[in-house]
Formats: C-alpha cells, structure tokens, sequence
C-alpha cells in the first residue's frame, strides 16, 4: 500500500478506507504512516505547506498524545486521535475551551477560532 502509493496522500487515503476497520484503526496511530497522512486521511483537506511538512516529520503514533498544530489569535489548536476517531481541540493556552471530533473537526476548530461562542 505504502510502495503503491508513495507520497500520494489521496491514493493512500483511499487505500485505507478499503481496510477493515480494526487494521486501519491502528495504522492511524502507528510509526508506518506520518501524522500528515493521518490528518489527511481524516479531514481530506489540505491546510498548507507549513503545517503540512511539520505533520510529515511526526509519527502517527504521537497523535494518541495529540499534536499542536497552529495557533489562531489568543487559541492553540491540537490535533490527535481518540477512540479511532479524529480530534481537534482548542485551548486557550491553559485549558481546553472547545473540542471536534469526525471528518469536519478541522473546519470546526478553525471556524471556533475566528469566532467562539460565548462561555455559558
């Protein structure tokens, strides 16, 4: 999978989504793939070349630990996987303020960003 593909992210996305799901659930947080090809996989969304090759440097197995991933204003945005699923979580520096899991967790984190919700 990984000689077919090379550096191809979308053809490696899309072989992963053809594994069964126990076999790519631990791919995603092994030292065989990279964090970039994980976040790919799990949002398909390119966010830049300088998150991109700050990702490509890091194991997927650092993401149960959840990786930083940007900074927006006064918010730190981490990415990670938990219970096979992705996250973004954004904190204020100190504690976590808001948290997205699934396909959409990128967008949701970043559009958190450029505009929080009010605390309750």
């Amino acid at each position: 999978m990984l000689e077919d593909c090379e550096d191809d992210v979308e053809c490696l996305s899309v072989r992963l989504d053809g594994l069964e799901p126990g076999v790519r659930d631990e791919l995603l947080i092994s030292d065989l793939l990279n964090a970039w090809q994980v976040f790919y996989f799990s949002f398909r969304t390119d966010p830049g070349a300088l998150l991109r090759e700050r990702l490509e440097l890091e194991p997927a197995s650092e993401l149960p630990g959840f990786l930083k991933i940007g900074e927006i204003d006064l918010y730190e945005i981490f990415f990670g996987m938990h219970k096979n699923m992705p996250w973004i979580v954004v904190t204020d520096g100190e504690k976590t303020v808001a948290s997205f899991a699934g396909r959409s967790a990128y967008e949701e984190g970043i559009r958190y960003c450029g505009n929080p919700e009010p605390s309750e």
